[in-house]
């Protein structure tokens, strides 16, 4: 197999990508450990999450005794908690990738700059269609699952998990969040690429041929719908709010640190958080391929992993062939 790398990229990383060595034979215990302690542990965003969620809960989260009952004031604290969170992260990675460049192109997958212009953005640009989308309907849309999901756990209506009755389930969830929404995006997203859906909700999304921090969460309102409604999980899988926080704020904040079109933060020359996957990257240029992610090979089981050699482009071009009817 070929190492040589494809054209067309500023960076690449070694291929060919492999998936999560859960799912790779034979088992191998010590890259199995390695797997899970590179993804959270030191700086990582499933750390940095983590902390966010229960910073949220402890001081930026009205208590389930106010959510008990629907009301403006309570609802509104939470979108703007969102929305500061969002326009932090999306924004705030943007300024330091993009307009104040202080990583120049140094593992920046796609040479090419955010398009400026073109009629197919809404607001005449990129980053103005992406902004907002994220804001105007990914905050909004992911405001109102939190909300009835803590009315949900206040009324009794959800299943509420608590540290006392349960500690090892409390910690487990935290870590199984994550596999959950592997396996959620993989088939909400090959429902988006049916023909009439992508039509005409998912490719908003994918105006985004090269990405940036704002085009993660920038997506039609039906695709918010869907694509959120991963916590709806919770109404059989008891969880804890800050369980609910954390699994949102995974799901939302992730989409624009690894959309970023970067593969990490460099700090004193070397690769100090991990954030674009070249996985995703090649999704969002080659588009019929790599519509999951690495934590469960859906991709390879069903032909539509690209492992970034130049023998899985040929296999791709084919396949997109195919699907085209050529």
């Amino acid at each position: 197999m070929s190492d040589a790398p494809l054209k067309g990229w500023n960076h690449t990383p070694s291929v060919p990508i492999q998936v999560s060595p859960f799912f790779r034979w034979p088992l191998r215990p010590a890259e199995m450990l390695r797997w899970v302690w590179n993804s959270w542990f030191l700086i990582t965003e499933k750390l940095i999450i983590l902390g966010i969620a229960f910073a949220s809960f402890y001081w930026f989260q009205p208590p389930l005794s106010e959510t008990k009952t629907l009301a403006f004031g309570w609802i509104f604290e939470m979108w703007l908690r969102n929305m500061v969170l969002m326009s932090a992260v999306a924004g705030g990675l943007h300024l330091y990738f993009y307009t104040f460049t202080k990583q120049g192109q140094r593992l920046k997958y796609d040479p090419r700059p955010l398009m400026k212009n073109g009629r197919q953005f809404t607001l005449g640009g990129q980053i103005r269609d992406n902004m907002f989308w994220t804001l105007a309907s990914g905050v909004t849309i992911w405001t109102a699952y939190e909300v009835l999901m803590f009315w949900a756990l206040a009324n009794g209506y959800a299943p509420m998990l608590t540290w006392a009755a349960n500690p090892v389930w409390f910690i487990a969830l935290f870590l199984l969040i994550p596999v959950w929404e592997s396996f959620y995006f993989y088939w909400i997203h090959r429902l988006l690429h049916v023909p009439f859906l992508y039509k005409h909700v998912h490719a908003l999304h994918h105006r985004n041929i090269n990405v940036g921090p704002w085009s993660g969460m920038s997506m039609h309102p039906v695709e918010h719908l869907i694509y959120l409604g991963t916590v709806l999980i919770h109404w059989v899988v008891a969880a804890h709010p800050v369980h609910i926080l954390f699994h949102m704020q995974y799901y939302t904040l992730t989409a624009a640190t690894t959309h970023t079109g970067f593969e990490g933060l460099v700090v004193k020359d070397e690769n100090r958080l991990a954030l674009g996957t070249f996985h995703h990257q090649m999704h969002h240029r080659y588009f019929e391929c790599n519509y999951g992610s690495l934590e469960i090979p859906w991709d390879k089981l069903f032909g539509s992993f690209h492992d970034g050699t130049v023998e899985a482009d040929a296999r791709m071009k084919e396949r997109r062939k195919r699907i085209m009817g050529n």
